[in-house]
């Protein structure tokens, strides 16, 4: 029991800290209401501490449009 109370501290604390990069480049001000955006804010909090060593995970879709 003690490690699985161990592990999921440390996943509490990296999704923290991502959560905390996300906040630091601003992302939720400029954030608009497509994939692109939730994709990079999702993928900047799973990265967590990784941020600060460099990464910077970005997400580029495009949502399909309806056939006329």
């Amino acid at each position: 029991m003690r490690i699985g109370r161990l592990l999921s501290l440390i996943v509490i604390i990296w999704l923290i800290i991502g959560a905390i990069a996300v906040f630091q480049r601003g992302y939720f001000k400029d954030a608009q209401a497509d994939c692109a955006s939730a994709g990079t804010i999702a993928v900047t909090v799973i990265a967590g501490p990784l941020n600060y060593a460099g990464v910077n995970p970005k997400i580029d879709c495009e949502v399909p449009q309806p056939s006329q």
